[in-house]
């Protein structure tokens, strides 16, 4: 059995290159995320900035702790406040009168230099004493770093998610063509006395073989990009200064078993196939393909795809806000894309009988397309993965982005608006001008007994002014009832009838205080928060002015303010992005190995095919057109059923914004699918037109 496999390796090496480059790759970019997931998971401590010279920090609270129902005992729930409560001031005198004391960057806190000890038993319970690495809460923004980990887990876990899915498919299509290629041959070790489970070890032999291999030289390349994505990370401004890799160890034995699980997975299903073939294989010469679509192929398809519409349905109608979160339309729609993918032996058929081309090489494309269905499929199911993620991805990102966009547009009957984190508001509004100033600040709100809360919110500090100006999806309630005892929240509150009662902790967590509901907003696309006046938000700054009227003087108070226009939009992220383009490049460059392997090992193997077209009289550049217009076409099919996926994808994204009240504004990155599919065309056309010229030579 060993030296049929190794005869088999060296004899048709060029058939394994693609899935060894393929399954090499993929192993090395998990290796790769899966060393960048472990450095955000044992980062290091980030030493304190603003008393590094303090041995031990007094800060002021800095967090609400609520007793809620934890099954049937209660237990403290912590928020963190947007800004800690200053330091008593009885406190820091006492303070100083016995050590050094440091005042830097706000009241909220002081650095000490004394024993900890000591300065825990005069504090008390009225401060947080910080010692060691804790002392970097109070430097300003102390999450920062935190944050930029979590979003770097998220994107790392994504891209490693997407090169594990398209290195599966890929792998298994190739095992699954290279299968249907070898009939001939199977038939022919039948005939010589091999049994179907000598057929089916043989290739998962070779398969293992593959596996290892591959992965071996994955794990090398994981250890190189390693510290180049590390590099990349922190100049591109994505990763925090200290950020690097190296350490751990399982992310190389993670993706070395994965792919030699990925090989092995990849051909059983391919081995079962060949060892139903029969000896009388080993005499037929058609290639017109009877039963491309296995049962059992049909069903896992079937399945998906019905999987895959249902959760959309489902999640449109129970929860229309997560569809647009980049994490549900990023991994969701793959279910639908492995689904159509694996029926597209089922679709290539009629798709190609849809060809009307005049004359013998418009004839023979169609019709050849059209009975050699696996070859066909085995073109078009990755052009149609990479094209349906760049259309979901870069589509639904956009969407949302745009439909962020015009929903702060409508938001607001102001003709200037300017923005600023150091806006200085006019002391008063010029004459004929109305002016509303808000900032951001939260609230905490009990979610039933079992949570607690805290919302984004807006202080506004002109109610009059604010309910002349502002334009929001109300639903129930008005804006002209806003006041110091009452608030607008929207449809996400559990309290959200106009004149209930919300029972609210402030941004610096003081209360509760309890504020009757005045107005109820459409939850839209998650940028209508509570609005409350600044009475009820401690510290709040401004950092936005809406101003209608007053002319010249309007424009030049708001100049003299130092702002600048502003976009409440949450727009992509840079993060984001990145993201999205990483895993569109994992995903293109997969469908290009896998094209260029697939058309390769096709075009070579017929070269029978070919002479028989030469001696009925064709010649050498009709020979060439039918090849490359076999593989464009399939390029092509491949392309509009990437785009039906997307078009189901947007859609339901469409009618989950209509349904939170929110613009529908849905765009197709048509740049980006064409982008995307023009590189799928011209790989196809070169890997087939190259060994075709070579075979008609």
């Amino acid at each position: 059995m060993l030296t049929v496999v190794r005869a088999g390796l060296r004899a048709r090496w060029a058939s394994f290159l693609g899935g060894f480059v393929a399954l090499a790759l993929g192993v090395g970019l998990l290796a790769t995320m899966g060393l960048g997931l472990a450095a955000t998971s044992h980062a290091p401590e980030r030493p304190p900035e603003r008393f590094a010279s303090s041995p031990v920090v007094v800060q002021g609270r800095d967090r609400l702790a609520l007793d809620v129902r934890r099954g049937p005992v209660t237990a403290p729930v912590e928020q963190r406040l947007d800004r800690p409560q200053p330091v008593d001031g009885e406190l820091v005198r006492e303070l100083r009168a016995r050590w050094r004391v440091t005042a830097s960057g706000g009241p909220d806190a002081v650095g000490v230099d004394a024993p900890a000890a000591e300065v825990r038993a005069l504090v008390g319970d009225r401060a947080r004493v910080l010692t060691g690495a804790e002392r970097v809460r109070a430097d300003p923004d102390p999450e920062r770093d935190a944050r930029a980990l979590v979003t770097l887990n998220a994107l790392l876990g994504t891209s490693g998610g997407v090169t594990a899915f398209v290195s599966v498919f890929v792998v298994a299509s190739t095992f699954a063509f290279a299968v249907a290629l070898r009939r001939r041959e199977f038939g022919l070790l039948r005939t010589a006395g091999a049994t179907p489970g000598q057929i089916r070890r043989l290739l998962l032999a070779e398969a293992a073989v593959l596996g290892v291999l591959a992965s071996a030289a994955g794990c090398a390349l994981g250890a190189l990009g390693g510290p180049l994505l590390a590099r990349t990370l922190v100049d591109g401004g994505l990763a925090p200064a200290w950020f690097t890799v190296g350490g751990p160890s399982w992310p190389f034995h993670a993706a070395f078993w994965t792919g030699v699980t990925v090989a092995l997975a990849g051909a059983v299903a391919a081995s079962r196939r060949a060892g139903k073939v029969g000896p009388t294989a080993a005499l037929r010469e058609a290639d017109v393909d009877a039963d491309a679509l296995p049962r059992g192929r049909a069903v896992l398809g079937t399945g998906l795809v019905l999987a895959s519409l249902g959760l959309l349905a489902w999640t449109c109608a129970t929860d229309p806000s997560a569809l647009l979160k980049r994490k549900t339309y990023t991994t969701l729609p793959m279910l639908l894309i492995t689904g159509a993918a694996l029926l597209s032996p089922l679709l290539v058929r009629p798709a190609a009988r849809l060809l009307r081309a005049r004359g013998a090489v418009g004839t023979l494309v169609r019709e050849n397309s059209a009975a050699a269905v696996r070859r066909t499929a085995a073109v078009a199911a990755p052009v149609l993965v990479t094209v349906a993620l760049a259309g979901t991805l870069f589509g639904s990102a956009t969407s949302v982005t745009r439909a962020k966009e015009t929903e702060a547009r409508e938001q607001t009957n102001a003709q200037y608006v300017v923005g600023g984190a150091d806006l200085r508001p006019p002391v008063a509004a010029p004459a004929g001008a109305v002016l509303s100033a808000t900032g951001a600040t939260s609230v905490f709100v009990r979610d039933g007994d079992e949570a607690v809360v805290k919302y984004g919110a807006r202080a506004v500090a002109d109610p009059a002014a604010f309910a002349e100006l502002a334009r929001l999806p109300v639903t129930a309630g008005d804006l002209r009832d806003l006041d110091d005892r009452s608030i607008v929240v929207n449809e996400e509150f559990e309290r959200h009838r106009v004149g209930e009662t919300v029972e609210v902790w402030r941004a610096d967590g003081s209360g509760p205080v309890r504020l009757r509901v005045a107005a109820v907003l459409a939850l839209g696309t998650g940028d209508n928060g509570p609005y409350v006046t600044r009475a009820n938000a401690p510290g709040a700054t401004l950092d936005r002015i809406d101003a209608r009227g007053g002319g010249a003087a309007t424009v030049r108070a708001l100049e003299a303010s130092g702002g600048t226009a502003p976009s409440r939009a949450a727009g992509t992220t840079r993060a984001s992005r990145l993201g999205m383009v990483l895993v569109l490049g994992i995903a293109l460059v997969y469908t290009v190995i896998g094209l260029a392997n697939t058309l390769l090992m096709a075009t070579s193997v017929r070269g029978g095919e070919l002479a028989s077209l030469r001696l009925a009289g064709a010649t050498r550049s009709q020979i060439l057109r039918v090849v490359t217009g076999e593989a464009a076409l399939a390029v092509a099919i491949g392309t509009a059923l990437g785009l039906a996926v997307t078009a189901v994808v947007l859609g339901t994204l469409g009618a989950a914004l209509a349904t939170l009240s929110a613009p529908v504004a849905l765009a197709l990155p048509w740049g980006t699918v064409g982008a995307a599919a023009g590189v799928c065309g011209a790989v196809a056309v070169a890997a087939s037109a190259v060994p075709a010229w070579r075979l008609t030579r």
